[in-house]
């Protein structure tokens, strides 16, 4: 439960009423609202509590630029990408310095639209991908490595779990590719795959990068 950040969050705000003693972040629902709090803000006071309790904030955040995201992502995917989920995306695309919305339109096409965090993917020759950023087993483990997290299969079902994955992963293939065809073709096919689709098309500009590359200029277009 992260007690700190709320508290954080409410006195960056300017918050007009004062908190006689800490309160875990949830309880801050119960605030008056009449009171001068933003109820975007306390909703995301409310999600920041729900991220892992080991999760780590590095660096400084803008948090306007946070809740600005984890309102736009929730409205725009209908409620089914949840808050704390954008919240954690938008500190993780900070932190790697990549545009969350190219995430959160790779994870809309991973889990069919859908964001269903328990998403099973049809077997193949390799196995199956499981979860919101449908991971297999042969690049999970190493990937979790990166990201400095403990691997297992079933956390591949967590989203919050499965969204450091992704980033990492992305972050990593854009640094070794320089560009999103290439890094988001990898994403899709795996770094062999993208070799030979290369070499069977000219370019690494796949369907699956184009695509979501696209999704993602028109999804910013939608925040103006």
């Amino acid at each position: 439960m992260h007690i700190g950040l709320a508290v954080v969050l409410l006195l960056q705000y300017g918050a007009q009423s004062a908190v006689s003693e800490p309160a875990a972040s949830k309880d801050a629902v119960a605030l008056d609202r009449s009171a001068g709090f933003d109820s975007a803000l306390l909703e995301l006071s409310v999600a920041s509590s729900e991220l892992p309790d080991d999760y780590t904030i590095r660096g400084a955040v803008n948090w306007k630029d946070i809740k600005g995201l984890t309102e736009f992502l929730y409205i725009d995917s209908d409620g089914h990408f949840k808050r704390d989920w954008a919240v954690l995306l938008g500190l993780e695309a900070d932190k790697h310095g990549i545009d969350p919305l190219i995430v959160y339109e790779l994870l809309k096409i991973e889990s069919g639209e859908t964001f269903d965090p328990d998403a099973v993917g049809p077997k193949t020759r390799y196995g199956q991908a499981y979860g919101l950023a449908q991971f297999m087993e042969n690049t999970g483990p190493w990937i979790a490595e990166k990201a400095g997290m403990d691997y297992e299969k079933e956390k591949l079902f967590d989203p919050h779990y499965a969204i450091q994955l992704s980033v990492t992963y992305l972050s990593y293939l854009y640094e070794k590719y320089e560009d999103w065809d290439h890094a988001l073709t990898a994403y899709h096919r795996g770094m062999t795959g993208l070799e030979k689709y290369i070499d069977e098309n000219g370019d690494a500009a796949s369907w699956y990068a184009v695509e979501i590359q696209e999704n993602a200029e028109l999804t910013a277009s939608g925040r103006q």
